[in-house]
């Protein structure tokens, strides 16, 4: 059965075709002509009904006759088809001996039919409904389905079947809403309903009735209520190929590629027209051919039966019509492994459409059988070769597997090597540690813009005064601190060079006027780096304009480096492994309610906090963590596999859009390519402790709404969730031993990490609490160590807040100020007057300096906390048991 959905509707002529083992039988019938079919004179009509069977939909006897012509080159091209499994005995020796592959899974027919609904009142005054049911499952198609709309009824009834082809191995959820189609508002979403179709056995139809009724209210029928029957059945059709990491799912795809000769592409490109190739299905969509393009690739999920659309167009047509494609192609009907030649008609579509056909049909017989090609030609020479493929491979463009990759794994043993050489030096340890006894040491740094920046800078000088950065493994930053990490790791051996020379560098740059960063001369500059990003096919984003804005602010000129690059820095493991951090959200047409502001009032209160929420982000978070620890036992329980709910009325549909555009638009997100697009989710998921699912939302257990649907990732800086990147480093295949947690907030000491213990208790990740008592909160400290004594699977964490407290009397650790050098140590790190907020973008040489002098003294200051911690990671690793059991 083919995916799409078969629709009730009314036609001209009918004409149906049945293939059996001896020959073909064709039935016809005529009636009045009405519906989709007659407005769409071609698309769309040829139905398949199961195999080898089919009802050709026409609306008249002329195009019935064309009809006829394309059923005939259908079966014909079935019987091609046939030849490479002559019988069925065959078919089925071939899944007895693929029965047992952890690859291949079957398939399954669904059925969905709407029967009615009930009390569904319109939302514009003085109107009845005109109601109608929209079917969307992403995971069959992309398409989206619709019953026919009944008119002036409270009470509607379609009794309307539509059939998807489903693989049960993956989630599947199907959407329905209930829509009102009056002339006033014509598409008010009236009842959403998510239904999870694992619920679903194999055999007897299942009906559901979707109703808004509290769950202990009488009377069912005085509630909106949708009423839907499911029935899931076995196909006789070939087993799909799937790669699964318990989680995600890449399934087996087709690619089609098409070419269009070089000399007919100028002569329709002179005639102000072009060939529009469409593949509703796949990644691409529509593709159209230019002065410089005349091949193109598709791709799609095989089991999806894509089916390739081509016509000549002008070049800026009026209006886009479906009806216009003048050659229909599905894929599944092409041999694999060869070119087809098929004439592309260029006059008037349907003068020409017969030919097309038997040309396709004869072109295809003649050629030899996931790589297929075709090769257009008409009178007017136009020329494209279709190519259609599939390739299945374990080894995927994208690793689905959790633990480090390779590159990183290499780093590693590279490092421990180096980390172990420098802690024997630091500490006499006398005796090599093993490999497994080596610490993994790793620092986080907060974001705060410039401050963030060089705090990091004269932390990293002081870490390397003390011989400490050969100790660290991983490095990761947020904001502006990761300007300083950018810098950095364009330099081989950075951390084996002065520092001095890198601050001193940067401090030039800061105390320089900034005027001319928006000049019309770098405006001029910044369209046209922005016009060649865009034409190499990068998409455009506000963070792309940013990032040219930071360059010329930090740099003065071009900087042409590459984060690939940065592997140089990394061969010898001569560097601390860099991560860099971007959180991926829903972008601005979510709709608030299911956004629920998580990633946009954490730090700064906004419209959402008063709407939905609450006014302060402390008192949001608490709230979080709170909705995050409550169990949802219909939810753990598995009893109730849909989600219904009512979206707001049209009166408030424009406000809410309103807000809705101005809570969830982050003005320095950025869109890129969505590599995980065409994945799906494993039916079971929401069951593997590699998904961290967030009780608090309703995306995590819907997967439509999750990464791999949407075509682009919305990237945003961290520092919208939470101001720091340290959860990349707490997977637990990093192993982190120390976490020494760089903190640059000048608003709420010590806030930044309670946030992440907070999270990490909530996860399930081992992390230490954070508990500070009021009177250590007044007299703050230049290092707070955290630990878990119970749980040795969680890092010891060493904390750095900014405070100037003993250094506003010691120049440097033991060395008392003279009555003249009392002024440097004052420090305003005082929210609201502070010279040093984050959007601030120039500081005083005064001011800098002080900055400066004031992180490396902490660091230095602390040098007893720090030497400490790593001597206890060492020794706990030491009696882990490796050391004795080899000895």
């Amino acid at each position: 059965m083919d995916h799409r959905g078969v629709t009730k509707i009314s036609t001209g002529t009918t004409i149906m075709a049945v293939e059996f083992d001896g020959g073909v039988v064709l039935g016809s019938d005529s009636r009045v002509s009405a519906g989709d079919s007659v407005v769409n004179c071609f698309y769309n009509k040829l139905v398949p009904l199961h195999d080898r069977i089919y009802c050709a939909l026409s609306g008249s006897a002329a195009a019935a006759e064309a009809m006829a012509d394309m059923i005939n080159y259908q079966l014909e091209l079935h019987s091609i088809m046939k030849e490479s499994i002559k019988d069925r005995d065959k078919q089925e020796a071939w899944k007895e001996k693929n029965k047992n592959s952890n690859h291949l899974f079957p398939l399954s027919l669904l059925s969905v039919k709407i029967l009615k609904a009930s009390i569904i009142s319109s939302y514009t005054p003085f109107s009845t409904s005109h109601c109608y049911v929209t079917l969307h499952l992403p995971t069959a198609s992309q398409e989206i389905f619709k019953t026919q709309a009944v008119r002036n009824s409270y009470y509607p009834v379609w009794n309307e079947t539509f059939y998807f082809r489903i693989q049960t191995k993956i989630k599947n959820i199907i959407q329905l809403e209930v829509c009102d189609a009056d002339s006033v508002t014509n598409h008010d979403i009236q009842l959403i309903v998510l239904f999870d179709l694992s619920k679903l056995q194999p055999g007897n139809p299942v009906l559901e009735t979707f109703s808004l009724k509290p769950k202990k209210q009488e009377q069912p029928y005085r509630y909106e209520f949708l009423e839907v029957e499911f029935k899931l059945s076995d196909v006789q059709l070939p087993p799909e190929q799937l790669i699964s990491n318990g989680v995600l799912v890449a399934r087996e795809l087709s690619a089609l590629d098409v070419k269009v000769s070089k000399e007919d592409n100028e002569k329709i490109l002179k005639a102000n027209k072009n060939v529009v190739f469409s593949v509703d299905q796949s990644y691409e969509g529509t593709q159209k051919t230019s002065k410089n393009l005349d091949s193109f690739r598709f791709h799609c999920i095989k089991s999806f039966g894509p089916v390739l659309k081509v016509k000549v167009q002008n070049i800026l047509p009026n209006k886009d019509n479906e009806s216009d494609y003048s050659l229909i192609l599905p894929w599944k009907l092409l041999p694999v492994g060869h070119e087809v030649k098929v004439e592309l008609p260029m006059g008037k579509v349907h003068q020409s459409r017969r030919k097309s056909r038997l040309s396709a049909m004869k072109s295809i017989q003649q050629s030899s059988t996931d790589w297929h090609g075709a090769d257009f030609d008409s009178q007017t020479d136009l020329k494209p070769c279709l190519v259609n493929g599939c390739k299945f491979s374990k080894n995927l463009d994208v690793r689905l597997g959790y633990e480090l990759c390779p590159d990183e794994q290499d780093f590693l043993r590279k490092r421990k090597k180096v980390v172990a050489d420098a802690l024997n030096k630091l500490f006499n340890l006398g005796e090599e540690l093993q490999e497994d006894e080596v610490p993994v040491i790793a620092l986080l740094a907060t974001g705060g813009g410039i401050r963030a920046m060089t705090s990091l800078y004269a932390h990293l000088s002081a870490f390397q005064k003390l011989n400490l950065l050969d100790c660290i493994t991983y490095i990761t930053t947020a904001s502006g601190s990761t300007w300083t990490l950018t810098n950095l790791y364009r330099h081989i051996d950075w951390s084996h060079q002065s520092l001095d020379d890198h601050i001193n560098t940067i401090k030039r740059q800061l105390l320089k006027n900034k005027n001319n960063v928006i000049s019309n001369i770098r405006l001029k500059q910044y369209h046209k780096e922005l016009t060649e990003r865009i034409e190499s096919g990068h998409l455009s984003s506000f963070t792309a304009l940013w990032a040219l804005i930071q360059e010329a602010f930090l740099h003065d000129r071009v900087n042409p480096s590459k984060l690939s690059e940065q592997q140089q820095a990394l061969n010898q493991g001569q560097n601390p492994f860099p991560i860099y951090t971007a959180i991926n959200v829903k972008d601005g047409n979510i709709n608030t309610f299911d956004f629920r502001g998580i990633w946009t009032n954490i730090f700064s209160p906004n419209l959402l906090d008063c709407l939905y929420w609450t006014t302060t982000p402390e008192e949001f978070w608490k709230r979080w963590v709170t909705d995050m620890s409550i169990k949802h036992e219909n939810y753990s329980s598995g009893v109730y596999p849909a989600t219904v709910y009512k979206p707001p009325s049209y009166h408030y549909g424009k406000l809410c859009e309103i807000f809705n555009d101005i809570l969830t638009d982050r003005p320095l997100k950025g869109e890129n390519h969505n590599f995980l697009q065409s994945f799906d989710f494993d039916k079971d998921y929401l069951d593997q402790k590699e998904f961290m699912k967030w009780s608090d939302t309703v995306f995590d257990t819907s997967s439509n709404k999750l990464t791999p649907s949407t075509k682009s990732l919305c990237l945003i800086d961290v520092g919208y969730f939470m101001n720091n990147s340290g959860i990349s480093l707490l997977k637990p295949e990093r192993n982190v031993d120390i976490l020494i947690f760089l903190d640059y907030e000048m608003n709420g000491i010590l806030r930044q990490l309670k946030m992440m213990s907070d999270y990490c208790e909530v996860q399930g990740i081992p992390f230490p609490k954070v508990q500070v008592n009021e009177k250590e909160r007044k007299d703050m400290k230049e290092c707070y160590v955290f630990l878990d004594e119970d749980n040795p699977k969680a890092p010891i964490v060493l904390c750095f807040p900014l405070i100037c407290r003993t250094f506003k009397e010691f120049s440097a650790p033991g060395v008392k100020r003279s009555p003249s050098e009392m002024k440097e140590g004052k420090v305003n790190l005082e929210k609201g007057v502070s010279p040093y907020q984050t959007l601030e973008i120039t500081y005083t040489e005064e001011n800098l300096d002080k900055l400066i002098n004031l992180c490396r003294y902490n660091i230095l200051y602390s040098k007893d906390f720090i030497f400490q911690a790593i001597q206890s990671a060492i020794q706990k690793k030491q009696h882990s048991g490796s050391r004795n059991d080899k000895q």
